[in-house]
């Protein structure tokens, strides 16, 4: 199996490990939990207005998509799922705060770019198979990983799911957050 394809089809599962070192060296302190669920609010709000334009597709196995979708935050950059996930887990470091947060944060953010770097090639390979000229022009008008300043302008008249099925899509990474902060609430428990 090619490995792109593990950490594409496995993306919920690899961060677990890390969750799990994240709890188990987290020593919550005040000033950091702030930050930290700030980060944790703009990573969901994120992630909460990119899956309500591109849908339940979000939460599949298979690199693909039905459409393009180029509208909402993809009209701004190609990855918010992978950028709103970042904010997750970098909120995550700082509620948990652990003694050596910093290295928490730097070996969070190698461990995302390194397998956002592999899955987005295989997303963009596999997508350029599959609408051709289209995504073509998309890549050229919309960056990567940082923000246009402005929507790029084009075709997709998509709008927003109502926010119920939203919610149900995104229902369990919203789970995951809660039971990851839950954790390292009991492990300050018993410290």
């Amino acid at each position: 199996m090619d490995i792109r394809n593990f950490f594409f089809k496995y993306r919920s599962y690899t961060p677990i490990p890390l969750a799990l070192m994240i709890i188990y060296f987290s020593m919550p302190m005040l000033p950091y939990l702030w930050y930290g669920l700030a980060c944790l609010a703009i990573g969901e709000s994120i992630r909460f207005w990119a899956v309500s334009y591109a849908g339940g597709i979000t939460r599949t196995t298979n690199v693909g998509a039905p459409a393009l979708c180029s509208s909402g935050p993809f009209a701004f950059v190609r990855n918010p799922l992978y950028i709103g996930n970042l904010f997750i887990f970098s909120g995550i470091v700082l509620v948990a705060s652990a003694p050596n947060i910093w290295a928490m944060l730097v070996f969070t953010w190698i461990f995302f770019i390194v397998q956002y770097a592999m899955i987005i090639d295989l997303e963009e390979k596999t997508l350029t198979g599959l609408f051709g000229d289209d995504y073509k022009i998309y890549k050229q008008n919309i960056p990567r990983l940082f923000p246009r300043l402005f929507s790029w302008k084009n075709n997709d008249e998509r709008r927003p799911m109502d926010l119920l099925k939203t919610l149900k899509t995104e229902k369990c990474t919203l789970q995951n957050i809660v039971l990851i902060i839950v954790f390292i609430v009991i492990r300050r428990q018993f410290i």
